[in-house]
């Protein structure tokens, strides 16, 4: 058995079609499917049913292709370890981050965590849905709200945040020192687009007290939510250190002294992947500035 032949079995697991997974592979459909065969052979047991022009995978296929999974997940760990092992203090790193850390708060970190690693290379993902990215090992650190518990993935959690009414000094309730949440019902707001995790939180807790937002503008972008505030057409449903992290003298924070929504942030990464230098110093930065500024 060997690794070439696991890689194009792991390719049709993956297309359900032998055309498809010999395009993709790069090589002719007849070497590809005698490939298959060989492989079958070797192991006693068809991998897949023919099906017409359709393919399915066998009880035997299943098998394999989950320790094939095992197998080259192992050997990625391995490359990466070597790889470390030479590089020393080089390498690459790619992070994925929900829009509104990236956009204000956490860019501070990432500009000093360059300075202290020049020699690494980033690669910064802006995502709200950045569990995934971690789990399709499409960054190799995730910033995010805490996920559902997943067996796959390490939490490393990063600390809990409040949200509050951001207005504009402008705004009538600008001198308020604290709100109630059934307060914010009826004023104009300005969130981001529904499926944003921050929005769908702030929307859990008026609906469970019988009521929704009066959204008027939505906006994937922090710049942009922020001026419309600062403008006085609405208000808005942020956390404290992302409003201190705009920095605009413009904008007020109330708190919501009643029952406010809150959001809990934590630092992904697979549990059987490896973290190379650069991930592992990452994280040792992240948790470091971020008490640091907690305690501010």
């Amino acid at each position: 058995m060997e690794i070439r032949q696991l890689e194009y079995f792991s390719a049709v697991c993956e297309e359900l079609h032998f055309s498809r997974a010999a395009e993709k592979l790069g090589i002719s459909q007849p070497n590809l499917s005698l490939q298959i065969k060989a492989l079958e052979q070797e192991i006693g047991a068809p991998l897949f049913d023919r099906l017409g022009k359709r393919i399915a995978l066998t009880s035997a296929g299943e098998l394999l292709r989950k320790h094939c999974c095992n197998l080259f997940t192992d050997l990625d760990n391995a490359y990466e370890e070597i790889r470390d092992l030479c590089e020393h203090q080089t390498g690459n790193l790619a992070i994925g981050m929900i829009p509104s850390e990236l956009d204000y708060r956490l860019t501070p970190i990432l500009i000093d965590f360059h300075h202290r690693h020049p020699n690494t290379r980033l690669r910064i993902y802006s995502s709200v849905d950045v569990a995934k990215l971690v789990l399709e090992t499409e960054v190799d650190i995730g910033i995010s709200l805490i996920p559902d518990p997943d067996e796959r993935l390490t939490v490393v959690p990063l600390g809990r945040q409040e949200y509050g009414l951001v207005v504009s000094a402008a705004h009538e309730l600008a001198d308020r020192e604290s709100i109630l949440l059934e307060e914010l019902k009826g004023y104009p707001i300005i969130m981001y687009p529904k499926g944003f995790w921050g929005r769908e939180l702030v929307e859990k807790e008026c609906a469970k007290i019988g009521f929704r937002l009066n959204t008027v503008v939505e906006t994937t972008s922090n710049p942009s939510l922020f001026r419309f505030v600062a403008e006085n057409v609405g208000a808005t449903v942020q956390t404290a250190t992302l409003t201190k992290a705009v920095g605009d003298p413009k904008l007020r924070f109330i708190p919501i002294r009643d029952r406010p929504p809150a959001r809990e942030t934590c630092i992904l990464h697979r549990s059987d992947k490896y973290l190379n230098r650069a991930a592992r110093a990452f994280i040792e930065t992240m948790e470091e500035q971020l008490k640091e500024r907690s305690q501010r």
